[in-house]
């Protein structure tokens, strides 16, 4: 009897045609002798019917085409499931693709998709939110929002909104974070909360980021000028600035003066005065790369 699998496709993310990679999924299944199950997502009771799904096929595996949004949906909607989530990257920002070091060919991520490795990463709950990645409050959310009122997608649309973005700066907040740590009070453009390293883009801005380690790390950027966002983007992280502050911990409390822009995963969500956040160890089972020199 054959085993099932489902591909959950989001349509929209990314702005690409996702027609070749629905046939080279379907092409591969085949030659796994794999049930394939396609599911395109509407943005429309999405987990319910992922859920449903599930329950009908149990399948080892969940194949995800889409960006960091569509893959932290998949992973609540099976949070109780015993499932390994195969990414094949295809959103606007593929930051956890990046952040696992899955190759840039659609044959090789196929491979990692339906075969190798996994590992139990962490995700982030902030105001009862789950993110599996990179959230912020300040700059980088600011310029999030724009880029989802833009009509020019990918990294091309990401470069013009973080210009006009700076352009159009706001003042920078005040914080006060609080946790198993001494209280910070700072004034910042930006703090990221960050489970992992990388941006979709490529940007480094946590070189402390594991994603199983039981942690989180707070990335403080008290100024945020052109020298040092080129730093950032060119891949030199000033970590040793007394503009930038990293705390790593399982639990932290942020309060603003005024209400900051926020996102989540690359998904803007308003303005926010008061973030609670706490990490939930091992949350999602991700296929990852074989090591150098292990056999399949």
């Amino acid at each position: 009897m054959r085993k099932n699998i489902i591909m959950v496709v989001n349509p929209i993310s990314g702005d690409i045609d996702k027609a070749e990679l629905i046939t080279s999924v379907a092409l591969f299944s085949e030659k796994e002798n794999l049930n394939l199950v396609i599911y395109t997502t509407s943005g429309v009771a999405d987990i319910v019917n992922i859920k449903a799904l599930y329950e009908t096929y149990k399948p080892e595996r969940i194949i995800v085409a889409g960006g960091d949004g569509t893959i932290k949906m998949v992973a609540e909607a099976m949070e109780k499931q015993n499932v390994i989530l195969g990414i094949l990257p295809a959103g606007s920002a593929n930051g956890l693709a990046v952040d696992l070091d899955l190759p840039s060919t659609l044959e090789e991520n196929l491979a990692i998709a339906f075969h190798n490795n996994y590992m139990e990463i962490d995700m982030i709950s902030i105001n009862g939110k789950k993110s599996i990645h990179l959230s912020d409050l300040g700059l980088n959310a600011e310029m999030i929002k724009n880029y989802e009122k833009s009509t020019i997608r990918g990294k091309w649309g990401y470069f013009l909104q973080t210009f006009s973005t700076l352009i159009d700066l706001d003042d920078p907040f005040t914080a006060t974070i609080t946790g198993d740590f001494e209280t910070i009070e700072c004034v910042a453009r930006m703090i990221v909360i960050a489970n992992s390293k990388k941006y979709g883009t490529g940007v480094s801005i946590n070189p402390n980021g594991v994603m199983d380690d039981g942690k989180f790390e707070l990335v403080i950027l008290k100024n945020l000028d052109l020298v040092t966002l080129g730093k950032i983007i060119t891949g030199n992280m000033p970590i040793d600035s007394e503009d930038i502050e990293i705390i790593s911990t399982d639990r932290a409390t942020i309060t603003t003066n005024v209400p900051v822009s926020f996102q989540i995963d690359g998904e803007y969500f308003g303005t926010k005065t008061m973030l609670n956040i706490e990490i939930l160890p091992k949350q999602m089972k991700v296929a990852i790369p074989n090591p150098i020199n292990e056999i399949i």
